[in-house]
């Protein structure tokens, strides 16, 4: 299907979402692989599921994009690299890729399909955009909670297209940066297995009861703004929702997309279909609030009548005939009878039997005619027919009919093709056992600079790249190693963070903590020295090597490994674990305060009930919101369970001078821990 607007990108669970998808006017789908999927839950497609997805949509003309976007563990590289090179010579047109270390190995061995940056990389700022780009992505999927302005500025930023979601479920966390689950229930969000914990119960002050649950998103009144814009393509949300609902969005988007107009009565159709109590372009339109808030409630549920669904089935019931095609038909005395179908650059030929002569009456021009435009069930539709036929002659018209269902089927198998794609065997670094060097150090965190005296013994302090320049010179003037943090979400704010880098660099700070490509990205720039952090997601060997090739100069690992895995990364970059602290769970930009009594200063105040009654304290940031577990992680006495590690890192939130000197103390000693505590996934690990 050719159309000149924007792309609509529809999600397909199953093969029968992807005929729906089609039949409905979507421009590409996407899928999921059945293991390394950021939607293991969905239905997936096997091996030969896929393959009859490809010739679907490219029968149709039709782009179909594979979504590999989970970490991948260096047990797991050899299965994950297969299923990659079966999608790759199937024909797929695009991999979505969230694994650094697998898009690095991927990159090499399939030299002829595209690559697209999954939202689960966060990315929402022109640099992170840029770097993606200089590093051979052709597609940045972009961050759900981007507003207009923020989005235009990435589009401008580089010739790199753009992918924006512009319907479905919207996670209250940033993409990739969500260990909620994980830490719960070990059901990773980044490895597609998300539990979705926070559409449970959980309470602020004066809040609804599920402020960590938001309505979908529905972008279709905007639609016309993000083409303009030149954003590349509108991506629907919703691989595990019903074929339904794809058709009734895609149908929604084509209209929108083609005619410059919303109807009405589709919104209110696919609400009926699936919403959580209603859509919202809040994020979009920069307009926060309880009002982007919701809930999937029993309402919601019953409007998806069998009615609703049934009406909407027979809109995709049947097939869309987009291939145009032209017959020649040639019927001559004592010859075979001769048929050619031509479509686009294809051709087919059939031929038939020798014709008798006609006892009754011959086969005319008006019969063939109207028999090789009985093309229905298929997808061409005839738009010329060329007959040439000496008289009095005739044959069957079964004849006829097996010719015409002959040459359609030679242009299906030559428009479904795929050529042979060149494969290029990929060596992967082996995880061995790395080498440590002068035993472990320790590294610490805080969110301000009134750093006891006793944290000189770490050779790294990281404070936020907000704090006071006064108060940074002291402590370089006491004699610590001081790096800025910059937050780990920083819509719109890449400029005024790129001119305090600079001051800091110009009054003698080179280090900077990066949870976030994008802020890896802008410290590069400024030729600063980097320093990853857990956010960077780095779960195998490949990843923490093309981080090092980046320039990073040394790495946490991510939180959600066990310690058995850490122990096996290899490649030569010096690497961390966190090893104390109130770990992130989430980074918000929609501040749950604000489906309660109004967003206030948290600083470790603010609280979040779950149904089990645990509090959770959230913080707030450079205009976003943290959400801190509700027990630190302690490993003061498990210390030995790291081998290969050159430090850890302590995080300090909102503990006194006394607690966090305490602390220290208690892991220069390897005393054992004091109240409640986790060990977060270090032992058990996530699925």
């Amino acid at each position: 299907m050719k159309h000149n607007s924007i792309e609509i990108l529809a999600p397909c669970g199953s093969l029968e979402s992807v005929k729906a998808a089609v039949r409905q006017g979507a421009d590409a789908v996407y899928i999921g692989s059945l293991r390394f999927s950021a939607r293991a839950y969905a239905a997936n497609f096997n091996d030969e599921q896929l393959l009859q997805a490809v010739r679907y949509c490219h029968l149709h003309g039709v782009k179909i994009h594979m979504a590999i976007n989970t970490l991948v563990s260096d047990e797991e590289f050899p299965e994950a690299l297969e299923a990659a090179k079966k999608a790759y010579q199937d024909g797929v047109d695009a991999f979505i890729i969230q694994d650094f270390g697998l898009y690095s190995i991927l990159k090499n061995a399939c030299p002829q399909i595209a690559f697209h940056a999954s939202t689960q990389i966060g990315v929402h700022t022109p640099k992170a955009a840029q770097l993606l780009y200089e590093q051979g992505f052709e597609r940045v999927v972009l961050a759900r909670e981007m507003n207009a302005a923020e989005i235009v500025e990435v589009v401008q930023s580089c010739p790199v297209e753009t992918e924006v979601f512009v319907h479905g479920a919207l996670c209250m966390c940033v993409s990739g940066q969500c260990y909620l689950s994980a830490m719960i229930g070990g059901r990773s969000g980044n490895r597609g297995k998300c539990a979705q914990p926070c559409r449970l119960p959980f309470s602020v002050k004066g809040g609804t009861g599920h402020d960590l649950s938001l309505k979908d998103n529905c972008l279709a009144n905007e639609l016309d703004q993000l083409q303009q814009a030149g954003v590349t393509s509108a991506k629907i949300e919703g691989r595990m929702k019903r074929p339904e609902y794809v058709a009734a969005a895609s149908a929604l988007y084509r209209h929108t997309a083609d005619n410059g107009f919303v109807k009405r009565a589709e919104i209110d159709r696919l609400q009926a279909v699936f919403s959580r109590g209603g859509f919202t372009d809040g994020y979009y339109c920069g307009k926060l609030g309880r009002q982007m808030f919701g809930v999937r409630s029993k309402d919601d549920v019953i409007s998806a009548t069998e009615k609703v669904l049934s009406d909407i089935r027979c809109e995709y019931k049947n097939e869309p005939q987009t291939n145009s095609v032209s017959f020649i038909f040639s019927m001559k005395k004592d010859s075979p009878v001769q048929l050619t179908a031509q479509c686009g650059i294809y051709s087919a030929y059939a031929k038939g039997e020798i014709p008798q002569q006609a006892v009754k009456a011959p086969l005319g021009n008006e019969k063939v005619i109207s028999q090789l435009s009985k093309t229905g069930g298929t997808a061409f539709k005839a738009a010329d027919i060329s007959v040439d036929i000496d008289e009095g002659i005739t044959i069957p018209v079964s004849s006829l009919n097996s010719m015409r269902r002959n040459v359609l089927s030679e242009l299906t198998e030559k428009i479904t093709h795929v050529p042979e794609r060149t494969y290029i065997s990929p060596v992967i670094s082996k995880s061995t056992q790395h080498k440590t060097k002068n035993g472990l150090k320790y590294r610490a965190s805080f969110r301000h600079c009134e750093i006891p005296e006793c944290f000189l013994k770490c050779e790294l302090v990281t404070i936020p790249i907000s704090s006071d320049i006064s108060k940074i010179k002291s402590l370089l003037k006491r004699g610590f190693n001081i790096a800025v943090e910059i937050p780990r979400a920083f819509f719109g704010q890449e400029d005024n963070i790129k001119q305090k880098l600079l001051y800091l660099r110009e009054n003698g700070i080179k280090d900077v903590y990066c949870n976030n490509i994008g802020a890896v990205a802008l410290a590069k720039s400024l030729d600063m020295n980097i320093h990853g952090g857990f956010g960077l997601n780095i779960f195998n060997t490949n990843a923490l090597e093309f981080y090092k090739r980046l320039g990073v100069k040394d790495t946490e690992l991510s939180i959600e490994l066990t310690a058995e895995q850490i122990n096996k990364i290899g490649g030569d970059c010096v690497r961390g674990a966190v090893g104390y602290g109130y770990l992130p769970l989430m980074i918000m930009r929609n501040c749950p305060n604000k489906n309660g009594g109004g967003c206030r200063s948290c600083n470790g105040k603010s609280l979040i009930t779950d149904r089990k009654g645990n509090t959770f304290s959230m913080m707030c940031e450079s205009g976003c919101t943290e959400l801190l577990n509700c027990t630190p992680l302690v490993l003061s006495d498990k210390q030995e369970i790291f081998h290969n590690v050159e430090f850890l890192s302590l995080r300090f939130t909102f503990e006194s001078k006394e607690e966090s000197e305490r602390v220290f103390n208690d892991y220069l000693n390897k005393n054992n821990p004091h109240g409640k505590y986790t060990r977060g996934l270090y032992f058990r690990g996530v699925e």
